[in-house]
């Protein structure tokens, strides 16, 4: 290449959407204002499991990690004076992506929009969802299903959309070791094409390969995730020609965006966040032979909470600054016959190829689901364990952590929080939307709905009907309950005692003296109320109280208060909760309230998550026992609170 010439940038997103739509749109049209070259919009979670911001799980949940979009006028006000024929979208929706996308095409022709001309991209991985991040509603079979059918309703009507977006971001974040995001990744995209293959024609399926894409994690180890693309770029062309006899070097390609790993962004120090989010950005920019397509960046106060417009700003001006100001983008690949680089990438396709195969004994990532989720809690415990340890360096944390005071905080604290009437603006509409539709069409569109989801027909034309009658987020996803079940996941967290943790035989000392104070076992129940599926945390402390020596009730994700205090009953010494959406204030005082009502208000209850110090100090000041941020890294103190907490000998001292 010579000087002169420069490669087109990559796309430059941020992940955005909070409050309502018309408050997303309005950041939407800001931020392109600014220069961004794409839309990249996050849902709430009731949009993401398939409720109305009025179900019972909702509570607390509504605009709080996105938007809530609940039928067709949120959608539209969502993309309100933004031309959709003109912008290319990505949605991370998953176990309700026939829907949303149903939205989006409605939306679209509403416009005016060419449909065959949209650009964009629907995640569409419901694998990843019973490994990683919980926003799953119906087994795994019905959901390989549908994600089979909105890539066959695409290529077929709208050819220019990639339907489905192989996410190992969400591997990484669990705990997933390069190898493992390698092969759990390709086990799903196989899995996907296994089920695509009989849909369509031999001639057409190696284009229909060419539209599924990937959506990854980029970490703190340079040189380590940049061979990771580059491996990922051959195992892919490896696998779609041996495989799928894909001869066409054009659908072999490796297409993927990435959001660069939020799971290492520290509470600590916040502001070395900057150089963390950087260095990560490079590993998946500069091998022009594995670069990006498409670069969203986390804000520099990701782990504080929800990032002000000012912030999302930053990180889109670093992208803005790499692609533009550098001369990147002039040269050929950098790394190529680096003898260096060559034998990292050869060592990681070997064992992501030695997992794929261990994967495929189990008949594919559908039948491995339960094996995948066990290996990543395995994984990120031991994780844990290196950060514990100070066996890996985590500046600010385990490592120089004296500081100077933050400016960068300011009298917000840092971070933007949704106004709590929200919620209640959002059911108003919503009860405004069902009174002024027509009843007749939503149950006649629902019918047609139910009875393609029961024949096993393709549900996106449906769906399509469905978005333009009225139909609401909450009565679709119903109908795919009623059809085909609902889903609990694995939770990962082995019955068996690791004993691999050092450091461990004094806590073990002291579970056992205070269960024998007790008369009985140490039990430790950790519960996880709303729809917040990032499990991580809640499993880790769950590992860890099992090594020593408690007996655990952990039923995994999305239960109701009400769910966890009746599990309390059942003889709970301490109940540990876990919520990571923002919805703590709401979702711990109904549980605090219900506790007292069933006469359980001398269980101590203590409290992890993404918690502001305001708001801390509120839960403490409700009864809560302990409360747990992102800084208290160090599981074994934590453990030695609950057994404290526990002890009637300290109960007895207070």
């Amino acid at each position: 290449m010579t000087e002169t010439t420069r490669d087109r940038p990559w796309l430059i997103r941020t992940y955005a959407g909070h409050s309502t739509a018309e408050k997303s749109n309005a950041l939407y049209r800001s931020n392109l204002a600014k220069g961004q070259t794409g839309l990249s919009v996050a849902f709430d979670l009731p949009t993401q499991t398939g409720y109305d911001s009025d179900h019972v799980l909702s509570k607390g949940e509504v605009g709080k990690v996105g938007v809530p979009v609940c039928h067709l006028g949120d959608m539209r006000s969502l993309f309100q004076d933004i031309p959709l024929e003109q912008m290319n979208t990505s949605m991370t929706i998953n176990a309700t992506a026939p829907w949303l996308l149903s939205l989006y095409i409605a939306v679209a022709e509403e416009q005016g929009a060419d449909v065959t001309k949209l650009q964009g991209t629907v995640q569409n991985d419901l694998i990843k969802e019973y490994l990683s991040r919980g926003t799953y509603i119906c087994p795994p079979k019905p959901s390989l299903k549908m994600i089979g059918d909105v890539a066959e309703y695409c290529y077929t009507n709208v050819p220019k959309w990639n339907p489905m977006n192989v996410c190992s971001y969400h591997l990484q974040e669990a705990g997933a070791t390069p190898e493992q995001e390698l092969a759990f990744a390709l086990a799903t995209a196989i899995a996907v094409l296994d089920e695509l293959r009989p849909r369509v024609a031999d001639e057409d399926f190696p284009a229909l390969c060419g539209r599924i894409s990937f959506f990854v994690n980029a970490g703190i180890r340079f040189v380590t995730e940049m061979c990771k693309m580059r491996a990922f770029v051959d195992l892919w062309d490896e696998i779609l020609q041996e495989r799928y006899g894909v001869e066409n070097p054009k659908y072999r390609r490796f297409r993927y965006g990435v959001q660069v790993n939020s799971l290492g962004l520290t509470e600590q120090q916040p502001e070395n966040n900057v150089y963390r989010i950087l260095i990560e950005a490079l590993a998946v920019t500069l091998s022009k032979n594995a670069r990006a397509r498409a670069v969203q960046l986390p804000a520099w106060n990701e782990a504080l909470g929800l990032p002000r417009p000012w912030d999302q700003q930053w990180s889109m001006r670093m992208q803005q600054i790499l692609a533009y100001e550098t001369d990147l983008l002039e040269y050929d690949d950098l790394f190529d016959g680096n003898p260096a680089v060559d034998r990292k990438v050869a060592a990681l396709k070997e064992g992501a190829r030695a997992e794929l195969a261990n994967i495929e004994s189990m008949g594919g990532a559908i039948g491995a689901i339960d094996y995948m989720k066990g290996r990543l809690v395995d994984s990120n415990a031991e994780r844990v364990n290196r950060v514990e340890r100070g066996e890996t360096i985590v500046v600010g944390v385990n490592k120089w952590t004296e500081t100077e005071p933050s400016p960068l905080m300011g009298e917000d604290g840092g971070i933007m929080v949704v106004d709590p009437s929200v919620e209640q603006d959002q059911i108003a509409r919503l009860n405004a939307w069902r009174a002024n539709r027509d009843n007749a069409a939503v149950e006649a569109a629902l019918g047609a709905l139910r009875e393609a989801a029961a024949k096993g027909e393709n549900v996106m034309p449906a769906s399509i009907a469905c978005a333009k009658a009225g139909v609401t987020t909450g009565e679709w996803a119903a109908q795919m309950r009623n059809v085909h079940g609902e889903y609990r996941g694995p939770t990962g967290v082995s019955k068996s005692v690791s004993n691999k943790t050092e450091g461990l035989d004094d806590i073990r000392d002291a579970v056992n003296a205070v269960s024998d104070r007790l008369g009985q076992r140490l039990r430790f129940l950790v519960g996880k109320p709303g729809l917040d599926g990032h499990s991580n945390g809640a499993e880790q402390i769950a590992f860890r109280a099992r090594d020593c020596g408690m007996d655990i009730d952990y039923e995994g994700i999305r239960l109701t208060p009400e769910q966890i205090v009746e599990a309390a009953k059942n003889g709970a010494h301490v109940v540990g909760l876990s919520i990571l959406s923002g919805s703590h204030i709401p979702l711990v005082e109904e549980t605090m309230q219900r506790m007292r009502e069933a006469g359980l208000s001398h269980v101590p209850v203590t409290v992890g998550g993404i918690i502001p110090d305001d708001d801390a100090e509120r839960l403490l000041a409700m009864g809560v026992a302990r409360v747990y941020t992102p800084k208290d890294f160090e599981l074994n103190t934590i453990m030695k609170d609950i057994v404290s907490l526990a002890d009637p000998k300290s109960v007895a001292a207070e």
